[in-house]
């Protein structure tokens, strides 16, 4: 499985432009697909960026939830209304749309950060900051994976 990984620095220019890292559109490329969606991220001032496929099989749990409920157009406003699907161009970059900017704070300053199967969009002050707290909080709370049997041994 494709995987994002790493920070990268980069800027927003001054038509709302960004580009997408390099290894980033590889691992684009691996999945077999340049089509991407953005949405604000539901716990973080970021924007977090889905392969157009993993969106797709993600939110299609969103019609596991009852029509009419609360949480149906709750989530369904705020998963698809603030989509914006988007795909780089021969360059490498993409318009990110005003709103996504203003919500996330992005300045001229970005960080693209891998976050496993997709990537985010961070103003970088605000990233670092976030950093830090993450590798505090992940001591405090002696955060780890279980380990994997190696491979060819028994489970």
């Amino acid at each position: 499985m494709t995987q994002f990984l790493g920070t990268h620095k980069g800027k927003l220019d001054k038509k709302g432009r960004i580009s997408v890292p390099a290894a980033f559109r590889g691992s684009l490329e691996e999945i077999g697909t340049l089509d991407i969606v953005l949405v604000l991220a539901f716990d973080q001032p970021c924007i977090n960026v889905w392969p157009k496929p993993r969106f797709q099989a993600m939110s299609a749990q969103y019609r596991r939830l009852d029509y009419f409920s609360a949480k149906a157009s709750t989530l369904g406003s705020v998963l698809f209304g603030d989509a914006h699907p988007a795909r780089p161009d021969a360059d490498g970059r993409i318009v990110l749309p005003e709103d996504l900017i203003e919500e996330a704070e992005l300045g001229e300053a970005i960080s693209i950060v891998g976050h496993d199967e997709i990537f985010q969009i961070w103003n970088t002050e605000r990233h670092a900051a976030f950093r830090r707290e993450q590798r505090q909080r992940a001591r405090d709370e002696a955060l780890t994976l279980p380990a994997s049997a190696p491979e060819g041994s028994a489970s």
